[in-house]
């Protein structure tokens, strides 16, 4: 929300007298001067006028969670545990998963408040490429690479996938970069040659990597630098 509309929201303070404080350079945003009515005030901004503090702003955090299988990309279910039951941390309820993993398939996933940040992490005009690490039941042959390349037509969505790129480690075991989200995109990929996933695991987020440190159900905060890297 723009900081002159943060203002004129409160009850105190009309629009004249919103502009007369930004004229005066008596608001603060996150310890910084603001004349500028475009200044962005996010839930996470402290934001002061004439010292007076209007907005305390909460911390922004953000976790790097190694997914195991066998637990749902939810905050809750009535069924099944989920990947929030494995953070032991204060005011779960306000976090949320930056890009969701099947059932069954573990590795990488980032878990936020920060909505605007997983929004630059996850929403498709960014392409940001989605790493994982397949095994399939049959043996994967020199065509699907090709194919991946040129996209694959998706009857149910009515649209081509974006290309993909595919490097064929072993005979059942390849590397997939993918820059879409579709549902079951990866299985449904290799379902198109009627090969079954057997493992999927996601090992990148754009530039963000799964620490080879963290166990399955292990998780840690991302530092600053890798906050920075969306």
């Amino acid at each position: 929300m723009r900081v002159d509309r943060f203002l004129s929201n409160l009850p105190r303070f009309n629009r004249q007298q919103v502009r007369l404080l930004l004229v005066e350079k008596r608001v603060r945003v996150d310890g910084n001067v603001v004349s500028d009515p475009h200044t962005e005030v996010l839930e996470f901004s402290r934001v002061e006028v004439d010292e007076e503090v209007l907005q305390a702003g909460k911390p922004a955090r953000y976790f790097m969670l190694h997914k195991p299988p066998g637990c749902v990309s939810a905050t809750r279910d009535p069924e099944h545990p989920t990947v929030l039951d494995l953070i032991d941390e204060p005011d779960k309820e306000d976090l949320h998963i930056a890009g969701r993993l099947d059932f069954n398939t573990t590795g990488l996933m980032l878990i936020t408040n920060d909505g605007s940040w997983s929004r630059r992490l996850t929403q498709p005009q960014t392409k940001l490429p989605k790493v994982y690490y397949v095994e399939t039941e049959q043996e994967i042959g020199p065509e699907y690479a090709l194919k991946f390349t040129e996209g694959l037509y998706f009857a149910f969505e009515d649209l081509t996938t974006q290309p993909a790129e595919l490097i064929v480690l072993g005979p059942k075991s390849a590397r997939l970069s993918i820059v879409e989200g579709r549902y079951h995109q990866v299985k449904r990929m290799f379902g198109h040659f009627d090969n079954k996933v057997l493992r999927l695991h996601r090992e990148r987020m754009g530039p963000l990597v799964l620490d080879n440190a963290l166990k399955p159900g292990e998780y840690r905060a991302l530092r600053t630098e890798e906050i920075h890297l969306i």
